[in-house]
């Protein structure tokens, strides 16, 4: 089996740095951008299993990242974890439009985000498989 490929987006490099080696030392193949601009581009060529991405970022913001990648129809249904240092209010609408998997507010721990990612990626394995069996019937 392959690596599963994870998009770390952050401008806080301390913060890239940390969760990819909690993610590298679990077997993950870690991407990484400073800004959802830069993050958009590398999602388009990398195909990432799941994007792990701050709210707060120059250039483009987490929010606007999604945004994006909901519209591109190459990136439309990785899942996205969102980082927030801030209890920022997203709409339980927006959230459930953007398809956003899951918040986690900063800081916060490597493991949480870990298991939230493990968690994210056995549910999408479980949808896929459940998709291919619908097709086949």
């Amino acid at each position: 089996m392959s690596e599963r490929k994870v998009l770390v987006v952050d401008d806080e490099i301390h913060i890239v740095h940390v969760v990819a080696i909690k993610l590298r030392n679990n077997g993950f193949e870690v991407i990484s951008a400073e800004n959802g601009a830069e993050a958009f581009e590398r999602a388009c060529e990398e195909k990432p299993d799941i994007i792990v991405t701050d709210f707060q970022m120059p250039v483009m913001t987490g929010l606007e990242l999604v945004e994006k990648l909901r519209r591109n129809e190459a990136t439309k249904n990785i899942p996205v974890i969102m980082l927030t240092a801030r209890g920022f209010a997203i709409e339980d609408e927006q959230k459930k439009a953007l398809q956003i998997s899951e918040f986690l507010s900063k800081p916060f721990s490597p493991k949480e985000l870990l298991r939230s990612i493990e968690d994210i990626l056995y549910h999408e394995k479980i949808k896929n498989q459940n998709a291919e069996v619908e097709v086949t019937h």
